[in-house]
């Protein structure tokens, strides 16, 4: 099993970050690679398209508001491997009016190496919170 996580501090409150991201159908609103996402399953799992047309499956396995947490599996998903488990926590920075936001996730590669599959999610964690700091800029 691989890992990989990503972090990013951004000049906002926590909770101005958690309502912009805590909600499990809110990808579009700052994830630019995600401009569709569709929720199934009275809000438990969600339809995502990529900017290609692509879909992506995922279900949320935890939810925790107070904590600012969520994690969620992929169910279908073009990425060469399985048991994907991803979470996403928003946490208080030391200095106030400042927040950390964690994106992490555990997989098994499938066809490539450990060291590939960690610098592809890394890369897409990366990414969406470089894109998740420019929409909180904007």
């Amino acid at each position: 099993m691989a890992t990989t996580t990503a972090s990013i501090r951004v000049p906002v409150p926590p909770d101005r970050v958690w309502q912009l991201i805590g909600g499990f159908g809110t990808l579009p609103d700052w994830l630019p690679y995600i401009p569709k996402s569709e929720l199934g399953e009275g809000g438990r799992v969600r339809s995502l398209t990529n900017e290609e047309g692509g879909l992506i499956v995922e279900r949320l396995e935890a939810f925790d508001d107070r904590a600012r947490s969520y994690s969620y599996s992929i169910l279908r998903a073009p990425f060469p491997v399985t048991g994907y488990l991803s979470t996403i926590t928003v946490r208080e920075d030391p200095d106030a009016g400042f927040s950390r936001v964690e994106w992490s996730g555990t997989f098994t590669p499938v066809g490539i190496g450990d060291d590939e599959a960690v610098t592809l999610f890394h890369g897409i964690y990366t990414d969406g919170l470089t894109a998740l700091r420019e929409t909180l800029a904007a």
